[in-house]
């Protein structure tokens, strides 16, 4: 099985950041900055957008609590850098801002209920048709994040590939773990993650969101064990 539908969303990533990138060059720091307050605001309004379509804010709740004191006991966000770091050293990248490229263009591109519907679409076997709709929206939004964030954009496409790509071969294997109210809880607990990463840009640093990344696992523990309680009590 091939997920075209993610290799696709892939291209479009590459070359959006390709342009970004060029485009970079062109654009003074004074217009870089306003770039990055509107890139702010339109995160933190793709975030609300998906935050409030939640049917269960407890659980909601629950989880960004528990998921956060994981990420944070673990020092989730410092293991990330870590390895960045040695990648960028490794293939010898100069750019301060090359982990916030990567973390933040990642959790935009997979973060939400396109990525998962559309992953689970291309396992079922269906016409990738929300892929390829994902994938011309963040080809564009690429160019954006590129030119603001630099080439850390660009090498999201690998969290990308094995994340929606392993929705994919997961549904393909193992179909129907993945209920509608699964997916809906995640995209609403990925959009408060989302609304996180817009304050950040926005430059609120008093707020973490690859520390906030566990939320997403911690969710589907609490969403398993609610269901348990509700067929069996």
């Amino acid at each position: 099985m091939i997920p075209i539908g993610t290799l696709f969303n892939v291209a479009t990533v590459l070359l959006g950041s390709i342009i970004g990138l060029l485009f970079k060059k062109m654009i003074s720091p004074e217009l870089n900055k306003k770039v990055f307050f509107v890139m702010g605001l339109f995160t933190l309004v793709l975030g609300f957008s998906m935050a409030i379509k939640s049917t269960d804010f407890i659980l909601m709740f629950l989880s960004i609590v528990f998921g956060t004191m994981c990420g944070e006991y673990c020092k989730l966000d410092q293991k990330i850098k870590k390895f960045t770091e040695k990648l960028k050293n490794k293939i010898r990248i100069k750019d301060d801002k090359f982990t916030d490229g990567i973390v933040t263009a990642f959790l935009l591109f997979c973060i939400g209920s396109m990525t998962i519907v559309g992953a689970i679409d291309e396992g079922l076997g269906k016409n990738p048709e929300v892929l390829y709709t994902k994938a011309v929206m963040d080809g564009i939004s690429s160019i954006i994040l590129a030119s603001a964030f630099g080439i850390g954009v660009l090498f999201s496409v690998f969290p990308m590939l094995i994340f929606q790509g392993g929705i994919t071969f997961f549904v393909f294997y193992y179909k129907d773990f993945l209920s509608l109210e699964l997916i809906e809880h995640i995209s609403a607990v990925g959009g408060v993650l989302i609304i996180a990463i817009g304050f950040k840009i926005l430059g609120y640093k008093k707020i973490n969101p690859i520390n906030m990344l566990p939320a997403l696992i911690v969710l589907i523990l609490f969403f398993l064990v609610k269901i348990y309680f509700l067929e069996y009590s």
